[in-house]
């Protein structure tokens, strides 16, 4: 039983863990072995994200009721770890959520295997059990945090199993969505500007001409193969689970239907299909799947980062830029130019994806041998599962912020984006296979010289006869193969 203190400074307890006595704040519901980490890792300030304790919380709840159905938990012990559990995701998604966060207090950068907050979550459920069963807090009866809530665990197989489950939640509930409405939104875009023929670039210089609504339908396409990259990124998370190898993959001191049965049970909870992993031992000694989980993310990251960076392109000026897109004036843009408006949608979501860039390259680099995979156990996973979190977490924030904030409200500026293509020196390209490639590069060279359109200069050389000039230089003609 947990002794109580009254001191001046605060009201504490006293809690006892395999290394002996530690004094422990009187109103938290972690225990002995969360404040040792507390103290160990004053690194950052950044616990473990919300979303891996949530996960950690539906992980022990399928936990104990397999161990029930498996006979190795008494039902009524496995009703006390359930409940607990079921109070943590409560909490967690209601608005105390911050609050409640104040129990899971141990650093992003702590123990490698993930240990710390592995007994963090145990001991806050066994004294959540144990205040629902009238006993005192750290009291350890009658559920207690080793024998019961980690019963045919190991820190080894429930931290990658947990970083997993949120990971792939989070991409099934929050970034598929978002992705999917962006995909629409530029859709919608691309078939309602489909007519209007603009002028191409390629190398930031004039080019052929294309339509504005084929433009956009890349940009559409780009989201949409978004959306199969972060399926992909959820399955190969999901497909994987190393639950059921305790401590070296072996599954030492568990039942061998063991992680197929949680598997089973968190999927019912989350909607994701989760699989007990083929292979322990390359699920526990590795963190490939979150390295490639993290690399689809990645390329959407690069996806948005193009449309954003064209989009702003596209709408620069009013006056002294391409000005074919109005955007969204969301706020001022300077603190010194009156009326200045600044693309600051564009920006924000091209500052997502440098980030999530960078959580990748840690990532990475936490998945290397030699630096987090190490014989049977990668010790880079905390760090691995706040990066992993925050990009799917940026990733789907920016997509929403994107199509509400500037693609929803985007216009186009149909004078100038149309205006621009007959005065174009590329629109030789389709002379080129009437009068050869050498005498149109020679047109262009003359028009430029002169100042005349490409039209105004062969007619005035009288190189090609003025009705077939107009079928080759139908701008709307060479948006298309032929």
């Amino acid at each position: 039983m947990a002794k109580k203190t009254t001191t001046k400074a605060a009201r504490t307890r006293i809690e006892r863990d395999s290394m002996g006595e530690m004094t422990v704040p009187a109103h938290v519901l972690y225990g002995a072995t969360t404040q040792r980490a507390v103290l160990n890792f004053p690194v950052s300030g950044r616990p473990v994200p919300p979303d891996v304790i949530l996960a950690f919380a539906h992980l022990k709840r399928a936990c104990a009721e397999s161990n029930v159905e498996l006979k190795k938990l008494p039902a009524a012990l496995g009703r006390l770890i359930v409940d607990a559990c079921d109070e943590i995701v409560d909490a967690l998604g209601g608005p105390e959520a911050q609050t409640f966060m104040a129990h899971f207090p141990i650093d992003v950068f702590q123990t490698g295997s993930g240990t710390s907050t592995n007994m963090n979550v145990n001991e806050v459920v066994s004294n959540l059990a144990c205040r629902a069963a009238g006993k005192a807090i750290g009291a350890k009866d009658p559920i207690h945090p080793n024998d019961h809530v980690n019963m045919g665990q190991s820190s080894n197989d429930t931290f990658p199993s947990a970083m997993q489950i949120a990971a792939a939640a989070l991409v099934h509930r929050s970034l598929i969505p978002a992705l999917k409405d962006l995909a629409k939104g530029l859709r919608a875009k691309a078939k309602k500007w489909d007519s209007i023929v603009k002028i191409g670039r390629t190398h930031l210089m004039d080019a052929t001409p294309i339509r504005l609504g084929q433009e956009f339908s890349g940009f559409a396409a780009q989201i949409e193969y978004g959306v199969l990259r972060a399926e992909r990124a959820m399955m190969r998370l999901a497909e994987n689970l190393p639950l059921g190898g305790t401590a070296v993959g072996t599954g030492i001191n568990t039942h061998p239907k063991f992680g197929g049965l949680v598997a089973k049970r968190l999927s019912k909870l989350t909607g994701v299909a989760f699989a007990e992993a083929a292979n322990h031992f390359e699920a526990q000694a590795t963190r490939d799947c979150v390295v490639a989980a993290s690399g689809e993310l990645r390329t959407i990251a690069v996806s948005l980062s193009k449309i954003a960076n064209d989009i702003r392109w596209l709408g620069s000026g009013p006056r002294c830029g391409l000005f074919e897109l109005a955007l969204p004036a969301t706020q001022p843009g300077s603190s010194i130019m009156p009326g200045k408006v600044n693309p600051v949608i564009c920006e924000s979501v091209i500052q997502v994806s440098c980030q999530v860039i960078g959580n990748d390259a840690a990532i990475t680099l936490g998945g290397l041998g030699g630096v987090g995979s190490l014989l049977q156990l990668n010790v880079a996973m905390p760090m691995m599962a706040a990066n992993l979190v925050d990009s799917i977490t940026l990733l789907a924030n920016a997509s929403r912020m994107f199509l509400v904030n500037c693609i929803e409200g985007l216009e186009v500026n149909r004078a100038i984006a149309t205006g621009m293509v007959e005065k174009s020196l590329m629109m030789c390209t389709s002379l080129a296979p009437e009068i050869g490639y050498d005498a149109a590069a020679k047109v262009a060279k003359g028009a430029f010289a002169s100042g005349q359109s490409v039209r105004e200069y062969v007619l005035e050389h009288k190189l090609v006869e003025a009705k077939r000039l107009d079928e080759l230089l139908d701008a709307r003609a060479m948006t298309e193969p032929g």
